[in-house]
């Protein structure tokens, strides 16, 4: 069975980025989420806080004298780069410290369907991502359809529309066993399916409509689809004041 994993520390990376940058900075976004995880389940009092919030100023103003790195971002959710768009992911991104993370592989062999051809990986949601008591928030349930289906479509494109079936309640701090597949496919439109189970019972699955530009399936299209969805905005708001 031919497998394509989805860790950014392997693979392409730019001519800027070393392995040990990527690990470091890793390393560093993992602090941050426990960070994160901590401030939403600790109840310091004021003087705490204040001292809390005084180192993490000095380190945000550190941070802000580092020099960013190149790209955009744009296209990010495409996955068109194999490692920046996993890296900065917000919710696969080892390197984001929202992301849970959400790790993934591909599955390349066989037709396309939830034992062929798909994508699956695991994701457990720890206490910053609370929705009802002890339960993951709907809306990141949502937003990792998203992305996990996003990543299954074959060739690049934008979601269309996303509806989810929130079969029972996902509780936080348990691994999630994810998996996408295509299901079907009509010219630029792609119909992909996608099920999230807790020990073999099924919690919550989804369907999502994704379309390729129309300028074509790949970086030029997706940035030429942007630009002209964006100058069709400019030029309705125009209108819209005139």
């Amino acid at each position: 069975m031919s497998q394509v994993s989805e860790n950014p520390d392997h693979g392409w990376l730019d001519d800027e980025t070393s392995p040990e940058a990527v690990a470091e900075e890793k390393r560093l976004a993992d602090e941050l989420r426990r960070i994160i995880h901590r401030l939403v389940l600790v109840r310091p009092d004021a003087a705490d806080l204040r001292r809390a919030a005084d180192g993490a100023k000095e380190f945000a103003d550190a941070l802000d004298r580092l020099r960013p790195r190149g790209g955009t971002g744009e296209v990010s959710e495409a996955g068109l780069r194999p490692n920046d768009p996993i890296r900065h992911s917000p919710l696969s991104g080892t390197s984001n410290p929202l992301a849970p993370p959400m790790m993934t592989v591909q599955i390349r062999e066989g037709e396309d369907g939830p034992e062929g051809r798909r994508t699956e990986g695991t994701v457990r949601f720890g206490a910053a991502y609370e929705g009802p008591p002890g339960h993951v928030h709907g809306g990141l349930i949502a937003a990792m359809f998203d992305e996990l289906l996003g990543r299954s479509q074959l060739v690049p494109g934008f979601t269309g529309s996303l509806t989810v079936w929130y079969r029972r309640p996902t509780p936080l701090d348990r691994e999630l066993q994810v998996r996408a597949w295509v299901d079907r496919v009509d010219g630029r439109k792609r119909w992909v399916r996608g099920t999230c189970h807790l020990d073999g019972v099924l919690v919550s699955e989804a369907e999502g409509l994704f379309l390729a530009p129309r300028e074509g399936a790949n970086l030029q299209g997706i940035l030429a689809s942007l630009a002209r969805n964006a100058a069709s905005a400019d030029q309705a708001g125009t209108g819209s004041q005139a």
